[in-house]
């Protein structure tokens, strides 16, 4: 008998674009809670060779300085890659039960910025975004990090 008998696994992960703009909430406690949605596609192949296509989309919640930083930076259109568990809630409106499923992150990852503006601090200069261009087209895979008021111990991983 194995001594892993009683071992599970919730872990999700996802890579896709936000299909809106991040909601920053504080909980009652003070803790803030951001959420947002992502859409990932699928692509395949029909018994008859035809291109298919289909869109799932994901509910995201994250929390805490996590939850500033992905509220300040992405926006709808941003590409971001999150790690989290599976969580469904239950509740009730006007005598209906409600079901949503979610993931709650753990990490949260930016995407490449692209020329678009899917990703990246909502305001800067136009020099700053003139230097910026030009650093992206000697990196464009690089992911963009935010470079104000983040301190190490801010990072959650």
């Amino acid at each position: 008998m194995s001594k892993y008998k009683n071992m599970y696994l919730n872990k999700a992960l996802v890579y896709g674009n936000l299909t809106r703009d991040p909601e920053l909430k504080s909980l009652p406690s003070g803790i803030q809670v951001t959420t947002f949605s992502i859409a990932t596609n699928r692509v395949w192949k029909d018994k008859d060779g035809g291109k298919q296509e289909s869109v799932e989309y994901h509910n995201i919640v994250v929390f805490g300085r996590q939850a500033e930083n992905v509220a300040q930076y992405l926006k709808k259109g941003s590409s971001a890659f999150v790690e989290g568990r599976m969580q469904t809630r239950s509740w009730e409106s006007d005598g209906v039960k409600k079901y949503r499923t979610e993931i709650v992150a753990d990490r949260v990852q930016f995407g490449p910025r692209n020329a678009g503006g899917g990703g990246g601090a909502k305001t800067q200069s136009a020099e700053r975004e003139k230097t910026d261009n030009t650093e992206q087209q000697t990196q464009s895979n690089d992911i963009e990090y935010p470079e104000d008021d983040i301190k190490p111990e801010d990072i959650p991983f």
